[in-house]
């Protein structure tokens, strides 16, 4: 007889027990990412088929579900009474596997995420991207959608987002804030920003810059007199500005650097790490402004140089990876060897906690 599992009760126990992932999928129970590590719900008994192909049908929409039967695989949200998550189904070894990210109904501050506050004032530019960007699961969403609640609070300002799916529901402030869904309000992110351009914005939030029609049209928009937030998959700053450039045809790479140039406010990295204490994970940073020496190196291919651009720019609220991670372990939330594991040069960051290391420490 089919394990039939509760929807309610199991994203209940997510919840509260404060979990950042839930994956169901057959022959495994429930599985909870907590604090960064996987914690089996054995209470909820072992996932048959008939459990997970129920649990989908429980949870999804009849677009997500036509989807699924068309490619094996749909992305949606999903609201519940203590949180909004946000939903993959897929199939696996020909059986329905589930993935739900627990996105809080509480919005958070730029004390809360441990962004500094000096970022603040990037957030009145009148034009210009900015970029945050981090590998899966670090906490990008959270930030920018921190960073749109600070305009919505503080700014007379029309905001248009672009999602997919819609994650953090945000209400008009003192701001008119729009947010569509791809899939649901339009079909793509980059016909999106292209019909956005059309309704009097001046903030606009691309989910996501996947693609070359979605980063041209992200730059156009910002070139025309807006402020463009989006995210990436990448890590450091000179990385991400490579990434968006080779993205384009090699004739056109010249062109998209001296945009970029040009209309570049901020990329801010981050990545989620436990916290020493096990309860929860902290955020850490590189912050890059695009100072006029850094957007020299943008448009002369000197990104390598970008680093350093960070180390001296630190009186403006700029810093690295590293600083951060030091920073982090100093105020007692990071273990010594999580923070090496992260840093980008291990051997300067023991130097900056006064040791020397016994044995080379390779660099990520």
């Amino acid at each position: 007889m089919a394990n039939h599992i509760n929807v309610n009760e199991i994203l209940n126990s997510v919840v509260d027990l404060g979990g950042s992932d839930l994956h169901l999928g057959v022959g495994e129970p429930p599985t909870l990412r907590l604090h960064g590590h996987l914690h089996k719900m054995e209470e909820f008994g072992v996932c048959d088929a008939e459990t997970t192909e129920q649990f989908m049908r429980d949870i999804a929409p009849p677009r997500s579900l036509a989807e699924m039967e068309e490619v094996q695989g749909a992305d949606f949200g999903y609201g519940h009474p203590k949180a909004r998550f946000r939903v993959s189904i897929f199939m696996a070894k020909g059986t329905v596997g589930i993935n739900m990210r627990l996105i809080p109904f509480e919005l958070r501050s730029f004390e809360d995420i441990g962004l500094d506050p000096r970022i603040q004032k990037l957030l009145y530019a009148p034009r210009g991207l900015i970029l945050v960007v981090g590998p899966t699961g670090s906490g990008k969403t959270t930030t920018l959608a921190t960073m749109i609640d600070y305009i919505n609070i503080n700014r007379d300002a029309h905001i248009i987002t672009v999602e997919d799916p819609i994650e953090y529901y945000h209400s008009a402030k003192k701001s008119l804030i729009t947010q569509r869904e791809v899939g649901n309000d339009v079909p793509t992110f980059a016909t999106g920003v292209i019909k956005a351009l059309r309704q009097d914005p001046d903030v606009i939030l691309v989910g996501e810059m996947r693609d070359l029609s979605t980063i041209s049209a992200a730059v156009t928009a910002a070139e025309t007199g807006h402020l463009v937030f989006s995210t990436l998959h990448t890590t450091g700053s000179a990385r991400t500005v490579d990434r968006i450039v080779d993205v384009f045809p090699f004739d056109q790479q010249e062109q998209i650097r001296t945009q970029l140039s040009g209309n570049l406010v901020a990329i801010i990295s981050q990545l989620l790490l436990p916290k020493k204490d096990g309860k929860g994970r902290v955020a850490v940073f590189e912050v890059m402004m695009a100072t006029p020496a850094i957007q020299h190196m943008i448009r002369e291919k000197k990104t390598h140089s970008i680093i350093s651009a960070i180390q001296t720019g630190k009186g403006m609220g700029m810093n690295t990876l590293d600083d951060s991670l030091v920073d982090r372990y100093q105020r007692g939330l990071l273990e010594r060897n999580e923070m090496l594991r992260a840093a980008d040069k291990p051997n300067e960051v023991l130097e900056k906690i006064g040791e020397k290391p016994a044995t080379p420490v390779k660099s990520q």
